[in-house]
């Protein structure tokens, strides 16, 4: 799936339609205190192994896509609701 580096989107900041840039939302580093994180580590010390069992089968073919979208003009970001693509590009816009 393409999808454009700039486009023409509403910012609730400035209250009209202005350019904004699109960049693909990136995971953070999982935090080590965490409280899942924390029974994690607790269930696998000493013996047992692996808490859960190894997931089978193939992994999904479609990813969940995170964009942000940021203001030209005030620099507010916004992360609108997540969609699902096998692959997304990121292009140069066409045209104009």
């Amino acid at each position: 799936m393409h999808f454009p580096k700039e486009m023409m989107t509403y910012c609730p900041k400035c209250k009209k339609h202005t350019e904004h840039d699109i960049e693909k939302g990136k995971k953070r580093a999982a935090s080590e205190l965490a409280w899942g994180q924390r029974r994690f580590r607790r269930a696998q010390r000493g013996y047992g192994g692996f808490p859960r069992p190894k997931p089978e089968g193939r992994a999904k073919a479609v990813r969940r896509v995170y964009l942000k979208y940021k203001c030209t003009k005030c620099k507010y970001v916004v992360q609108p609701k997540s969609f699902r693509s096998a692959q997304l590009e990121l292009s140069e816009k066409k045209g104009r």
